[in-house]
């Protein structure tokens, strides 16, 4: 919502929101763009009463702010809807869906064209650090396009629903050219009943993509593939380290250098920021998306090399005394695992202490509880957040970690129980996808203390 906030607001529209919490690095994005943000949701904040009211699919019925909308008959859309109507109909829009690294692979295939001097608008679900800002109209390609006469638009597509009145996948409404499946699990426990559900919603993606258009799809990925039973009449494109068209050798066993190989073939190589095997597939979807753009491949790969993950991905908060402090967005037991795998991978036997906020509504529900403990396999200590509104009991996850895992029943504690565990040469990586009560620099500021 708040990278729709900023587009509007480029488009030359006067914008102001208001939600629950307001942190960085959104908070401070939003108010560099003289955009206003008020705090809770309250009908005062919506008089005198707006053009238009963009509603976000975090509120419901019940809402003083939505009921008011109601009962005051004010316009209001959904984000996506609006977003589809205003802006993606005049573009070229090249869309990322996945349960993982939409946000990674957004960005960079977002950087590969402005590279190449594409020019191109996006919208991340993040704040990539090669744009410094999570959305852009863009447009203004400084060489033609070749394979159309829109400009390119590269936006995060999400399967979450899109708003209290509209219970489809938000990238139902992105209509793109070229659509990213990179990989798809369960995830979103309070509106998907299954994997089935949502492999339902993927399809709907999959029906929206021309046939002129291309789908470029993770290869290895079982559930992917019985998207595309259901029916598919878009060219396809597929990618996978060791399966697809696009491929990947690792030249480094943490991913941080590898040969992009197409149909057997080395094209160039990788050496970059970015750790973990999860990275390599994001990198290889991006090529092969922007490649399906007509984008020079060999310059794609390239490019790659000055990319700058977006904040919030295995972020360096600092180093003091030796020890390294991350921030990181991981919030599911896969994207857990892979980023800790890349990370073991990168620092052999330093210790590796993790400190994890159980954030997401499918974590607060239990869906993804039996599946964490294992997630924690290359952590060396574990301090997880065990809030009082936990609707389970994190010990039962921490008992299976034995002497690696404890809970801490509010932030404080948690920072105060890193701190006690840490020693000089370690790595803590801090994983949430909220605002954790800004522990990660908290626990960098008693580092310094």
């Amino acid at each position: 919502m708040g990278g729709i906030a900023a587009l509007a607001r480029e488009l030359g529209h006067e914008v102001e929101g208001s939600d629950a919490n307001v942190y960085p690095p959104m908070s401070t994005q939003l108010e560099q763009l003289g955009i206003a943000l008020k705090s809770g949701w309250r009908a005062e904040h919506l008089e005198p009463a707006p053009d238009l009211v963009i509603v976000g699919n975090a509120l419901s019925r019940g809402n003083a702010a939505i009921e008011h909308v109601l009962d005051a008959r004010l316009r209001y859309v959904s984000g996506p809807q609006w977003l589809g109507e205003t802006l993606l109909a005049e573009r070229r829009v090249l869309a990322v869906a996945g349960t993982h690294g939409k946000t990674t692979t957004t960005s960079l295939l977002a950087w590969i064209l402005e590279s190449q001097g594409r020019h191109p608008g996006f919208l991340v679900g993040g704040v990539p650090a090669n744009f410094g800002i999570s959305a852009h109209v863009g447009g203004r390609s400084r060489i033609p396009n070749p394979e159309s006469r829109f400009p390119d638009f590269v936006i995060e597509a999400d399967e979450y629903d899109t708003a209290f009145f509209d219970k489809r996948s938000k990238f139902v409404h992105y209509r793109p050219t070229i659509a990213v499946l990179n990989n798809l699990e369960f995830d979103h426990a309070d509106i998907f009943a299954d994997v089935a559900a949502i492999q339902r919603q993927f399809h709907h993606l999959v029906r929206t993509v021309p046939g002129s258009g291309r789908l470029i799809v993770n290869a290895e990925d079982a559930r992917l593939a019985e998207v595309l039973a259901m029916g598919a009449w878009t060219p396809l494109t597929t990618f996978g380290i060791d399966a697809g068209e696009w491929r990947a050798r690792l030249m480094a066993a943490d991913g941080s250098a590898f040969t992009v190989l197409r149909g057997g073939r080395a094209l160039g190589d990788v050496r970059w920021g970015l750790l973990g095997r999860h990275n390599v597939m994001n990198a290889l979807a991006a090529i092969a998306a922007a490649d399906a753009g007509a984008a020079d491949a060999a310059a794609a790969i390239a490019a790659l090399g000055a990319f700058r993950s977006a904040k919030r991905r295995l972020e360096l908060i600092g180093e003091h005394g030796g020890i390294r402090v991350y921030d990181d967005f991981a919030h599911h037991p896969t994207a857990i695992a892979t980023t800790l795998a890349g990370l073991r991978a990168s620092v052999g036997k330093s210790r590796i202490l993790v400190g994890m906020e159980p954030r997401s509504n499918s974590m607060r529900a239990g869906a993804h509880a039996a599946d964490l403990g294992a997630s924690f396999a290359d952590a060396d200590a574990v301090v997880l957040l065990q809030r009082p509104e936990l609707a389970w009991d994190a010990r039962q996850v921490v008992a299976t970690l034995g002497s690696r895992g404890q809970t801490a029943p509010t932030v404080a504690d948690l920072v105060a129980a890193l701190r006690e565990r840490v020693r000089p040469g370690d790595h803590v990586v801090f994983m949430s996808n909220g605002g954790f009560e800004n522990a990660p620099r908290r626990f960098f500021a008693a580092l310094r203390a």
